[in-house]
């Protein structure tokens, strides 16, 4: 395996769910480049290649088909901070996570309801039959949230949907 080829399957390895571009933005190469290896690296199974909600991620084989959706997931800084909310709480309401976290209800939704579709974060009924979220594996979820940190470029994605969300909503947040 050559040396450039190991570089960026050593930085898949130590940023697993990294998507292209960051990868390109994070190496030394050039964008062709990290195609060309990245291609040789899917083709003899050392690198796994999946889409989630419209952005390809890049894993070593390592991590099975739901630990790559939380990682992918966990990239985005709203549903990180729904499931940091959720393991020092252990179960809350949706308003109050949304409260706590100063985001409208429409994003807790949109996150939540694909930390859900990947078993991630459950909802059940408690008392006066209203929705309470829990984390639906709490060890194991905690694993994984330690080595994903969203970048900038995330981050900003993540913000300025956050402000589409409080302008629309009419938040007193967004004036």
């Amino acid at each position: 395996m050559t040396e450039t080829r190991q570089e960026i399957r050593a930085h898949v390895g130590a940023n697993a769910g990294v998507h292209f571009n960051e990868l390109v933005r994070e190496s030394e190469f050039a964008p062709g480049q990290v195609q060309y290896h990245v291609r040789r690296l899917l083709e003899d199974d050392r690198l796994v290649r999946e889409e989630f909600y419209g952005r390809t991620h890049y894993y070593p084989p390592a991590y099975d088909e739901r630990e790559r959706a939380a990682l992918a997931l966990f990239r985005r800084e709203t549903a990180r901070e729904i499931v940091v909310y959720l393991i020092e709480h252990e179960s809350a309401a949706p308003a109050d996570v949304a409260d706590a976290l100063e985001i409208a209800r429409s994003t807790l939704e949109y996150h939540v309801d694909r930390l859900v579709d990947h078993e991630i974060v459950t909802k059940r009924y408690g008392e006066r039959n209203r929705v309470v979220l829990e984390l639906a594996d709490p060890a194991a979820t905690g694993r994984l949230l330690t080595t994903v940190t969203p970048t900038v470029p995330d981050r900003l994605v993540d913000r300025f949907t956050r402000l589409v969300d409080e302008l629309l909503d009419g938040t007193p947040d967004a004036q």
